[in-house]
């Protein structure tokens, strides 16, 4: 596993946060509520590539 991949969750954890924090302050739960939904679903898409990029990995060495 990379070290940039825990970089980039971690940037997107950040930024979702500030801008959650800012949004709910402001009044604007509801789009608060979104860009937490938006920042999770970047986050799975990341994830979801890395394992599929393992599970090739796996594939490619037993040979199947």
């Amino acid at each position: 596993m990379e070290v940039d991949l825990l970089f980039k969750i971690a940037a997107v954890g950040i930024l979702v946060a500030v801008l959650n924090i800012l949004l709910s302050r402001s009044g604007r739960d509801e789009q608060a509520l979104m860009v937490t939904l938006a920042g999770l679903v970047c986050v799975l898409v990341i994830v979801l590539r890395e394992i599929s990029g393992l599970f090739r990995l796996v594939r490619e060495l037993f040979g199947l």
